[in-house]
């Protein structure tokens, strides 16, 4: 698995546990009603990008500027930063491919390179790929909190009442630091701000429509931007979408039965290889090795690759792991790396752990922890969240019966319920015709299969292709001939399926 992948799916993650006030999102009016018209003209001056790779792959990159607020366009501006891969052959060139990786919150100036790595010669020379940063996050206008953990999305709260309370006061703590650091830019991050932030970009690029390849989170913001922007989408393709009525609270929690059902899918590939791996000779032995572990991890740490994991932060690595079933033997290495820590024998900490372990890790001043403080915004700007702590309590409780390992973690308060101001506006309440193309694997543990159907009915002339396997963000990270080939398709021909299609595994 990609290791992009893994961050932008580390960053996914949260829920909406009461319904909120909504909103259509009319078209924006004319320039000459907003007062927008100096950011739609402005010039965008591409350069070699910071990052020596990107460079590398042929990337260019470029800063433009937006209003921090549009409700007042003469006010504080912010910049944003943007990437761009030209059109292979600018002869057949037909526009441009905004993109979105997912998070919310990955950083997305790398995202023209990885999809050019796998769309067709066609589709490389029909558009310019262009990628983001999106407000608040990497090369754009940051906000920093000054948060001292990354792994505030999916703390466990563990075992008892003392861990819940544990997790409820880091959280507050979270909240707290990130109104004491940035309170004039947190209001402003919301999904309906980016898709006004991603028509500006297509009008300062001098496009009069643009096509949008989003994955994971950003199927919703693809989505909102067709809801509020209808005349100005091209070709839209939406991989792993949840449901944009439930995104993000009520998604998180979805989130917790889909990955018990893939630690049972794993449990049943694991058994018969037990020679190979030693994790158990039946399912059931395998998924009782795991939660055995989480429950000692309370008693005493375990200790691997520099860091002390406990029943706090296990379940987590865990749910990381179970992305994909094509790394069922990945997982498999890790489980047996961490069995053996515990037992106090001498590891060798494979590159994948390793990765996983620092992103978990990262704390205060580095750059991941920068990134985690945008999304933690994003993810309050757009919905408010239940503040009473029962209602948690009682959540958590409820679960683990039936989600032993992931319930708890899924069910935990965000910072979201200490924000100190409600979401400025309404989110987008999605319901439109515009074309789209979706594509949905049965047995995501990120945005599960019924999700994505809830956003194939809101998006109503879309069409589906559902792969039959345990993958998220399909295209870029789970290689599949046929879905492949449908994305191209449209996004060369501009044809939808006739129908909802299937793609064999």
């Amino acid at each position: 698995m990609k290791k992009s992948a893994v961050v932008g799916i580390f960053i996914l993650s949260v829920t909406v546990f009461q319904p909120a006030a909504t909103a259509s999102g009319p078209v924006s009016p004319s320039s000459r009603e907003d007062g927008l018209d100096r950011f739609r003209s402005q010039s965008v001056d591409w350069a070699a990008c910071a990052d020596a790779s990107l460079s590398a792959s042929g990337t260019q990159c470029a800063r433009i500027t937006v209003p921090l607020d549009y409700s007042r366009p003469q006010g504080r501006t912010l910049k944003v930063a943007i990437s761009r891969i030209k059109s292979s052959d600018p002869a057949r060139r037909r526009g441009i491919l905004q993109t979105n990786p997912g998070g919310p919150g990955t950083r997305g100036l790398g995202m023209p390179r990885d999809l050019r790595e796998v769309m067709s010669p066609g589709v490389a020379a029909a558009y310019d790929v262009i990628g983001m940063d999106t407000r608040g996050l990497g090369g754009s206008t940051r906000v920093n909190c000054g948060l001292n953990r990354s792994t505030w999305l999916l703390y466990a709260p563990g075992s008892d009442r003392a861990g819940f309370e544990t997790s409820v006061r880091l959280s507050r703590e979270d909240a707290r630091r990130c109104w004491d650091r940035d309170p004039d830019v947190l209001p402003h991050l919301s999904t309906r701000n980016i898709a006004r932030d991603v028509d500006i970009v297509r009008s300062a690029l001098g496009e009069r429509r643009t096509s949008w390849f989003g994955q994971s989170s950003g199927t919703v913001l693809g989505a909102a931007y067709a809801q509020m922007f209808p005349r100005r989408v091209d070709r839209l393709v939406l991989d792993s979408s949840p449901d944009p009525a439930e995104y993000p609270m009520r998604m998180v929690r979805r989130q917790g039965p889909a990955n018990e059902r893939a630690l049972d899918d794993f449990a049943a590939w694991a058994a018969p290889r037990h020679r190979e791996y030693g994790l158990g000779t039946t399912p059931s032995a395998v998924r009782a090795g795991a939660g055995a572990m989480i429950e000692r991890a309370a008693r005493e740490p375990v200790l691997v690759g520099g860091h002390r994991i406990t029943d706090h932060e296990l379940p987590l690595l865990l749910y990381l792991a179970l992305v994909d079933d094509t790394a069922n033997p990945e997982f498999a290495i890790t489980l047996r790396v961490l069995l053996d820590a515990a037992d106090g024998k001498p590891v060798t900490v494979p590159p994948w752990l390793r990765d996983t372990l620092n992103l978990m890790f990262e704390g205060s001043g580095t750059e991941r922890a920068a990134d985690y403080a945008a999304q933690l915004g994003m993810v309050c700007a757009d919905v408010a969240m239940p503040s009473e702590l029962e209602h948690y309590w009682r959540a958590v409780e409820r679960s683990r019966t039936s989600q032993p390992v992931f319930g708890p973690m899924t069910h935990a308060p965000f910072p979201c319920a200490f924000w100190r101001e409600k979401p400025r506006e309404p989110r987008t309440t999605i319901d439109n015709a515009v074309p789209a193309l979706q594509v949905q694997a049965t047995d995501d543990t990120r945005t599960v299969y019924g999700s994505g159907l809830r956003m194939h009915r809101a998006m109503r002339a879309s069409r589906l292709v559902t792969l039959p396997a345990r993958a998220h963000t399909v295209y870029l990270n789970h290689p599949n001939t046929c879905v492949n080939q449908t994305v191209d398709a449209y996004l060369l021909h501009g044809t939808l399926p006739a129908r909802d299609t299937v793609c064999p595994a």
